[in-house]
């Protein structure tokens, strides 16, 4: 993925990971979803759906911010952060 991913890019992109890795079914899956309160989610299955976004976009959520993301719309705004942070 490019950094000029839009926000809905990276909104279907989230959602289709987390229905993948968490098993959500993607007609019970909205931008606010509770992620960590979601039937079948399990910390391990959260960090392997947050594992699979860095892997996507190519970028590193700081571990504060994962233990924060509760939301779809979470993981989107620290993703848009992470792409549009000057490059180190």
């Amino acid at each position: 993925m490019t950094t000029a991913a839009s926000r809905d890019e990276i909104l279907r992109t989230v959602t289709e990971i987390v229905h993948r890795e968490i098993g959500i079914p993607l007609d019970r899956l909205a931008p606010d979803s509770d992620l960590r309160g979601a039937e079948g989610a399990d910390s391990v299955k959260v960090l392997v759906m947050i594992s699979r976004v860095e892997r996507t976009y190519g970028i590193e959520i700081d571990d504060q911010d994962v233990f924060t993301l509760s939301s779809i719309n979470d993981v989107v705004r620290v993703v848009q952060a992470a792409l549009s942070a000057p490059a180190l």
